[in-house]
């Protein structure tokens, strides 16, 4: 079974709050690590975190550079090996014109988000389609979720993850874990 090309991006800007404004969130520490080693465990092209604000670079170039070339990287191989994934990026234009530098095409976009949308795919049909083959990029949103804008630039828009009742707001962590496995992990089906 042939896979594509899979990338995963942890947006932080343009985001929305529960108002629905947009705004730009700050990066948490959880965020970088879980998602780092779920990167490393499925195999993914690389990890973007997407943050526009000087001082928040500063602060996560600092948090990485000890876990890949200070006290962290000589006292766990396996963290550094994860944190190894990771690329900080200014804005999601800048991980496209990455990705085509690297793999010589656009990355199709796939937004995530707990609303369901009148236009969004299936796990299964997205899993089909990386299956494929091409170059694909993961957007997870932080704070209250992506912005409109975002979704309106997207080629697919996955569904939410069903939860038993009606609440839905699981930490980016968590979503990303279930959805990069529904789509990209071991089929169970």
């Amino acid at each position: 079974m042939g896979k594509g090309k899979l990338y995963a991006g942890l947006v932080h800007s343009p985001v929305i709050n529960q108002k629905g404004e947009e705004i730009v969130t700050s990066v948490t520490n959880l965020d970088i690590h879980d998602i780092a080693r779920l990167a490393a465990t499925y195999q993914l092209r690389k990890y973007f975190i997407i943050q526009p604000l000087p001082k928040q670079h500063k602060l996560i170039n600092e948090l990485l550079s000890y876990w890949k070339d200070g006290a962290g990287a000589q006292y766990n191989q396996h963290r550094k090996k994860a944190i190894s994934t990771i690329e900080l990026v200014k804005s999601i234009e800048e991980v496209c014109d990455r990705i085509k530098a690297t793999d010589g095409e656009q990355p199709k976009i796939i937004t995530t988000g707990a609303k369901k949308l009148n236009n969004s795919v299936s796990f299964k049909t997205m899993r089909d389609k990386i299956t494929n083959g091409g170059v694909y990029l993961l957007l997870f949103g932080t704070g209250w979720g992506l912005s409109k804008k975002v979704f309106n630039s997207a080629d697919y828009i996955l569904d939410p993850i069903p939860g038993l009742g009606d609440y839905n707001h699981l930490s980016v962590r968590s979503a990303a874990s279930i959805i990069i496995d529904r789509i990209y992990g071991e089929k169970w089906w």
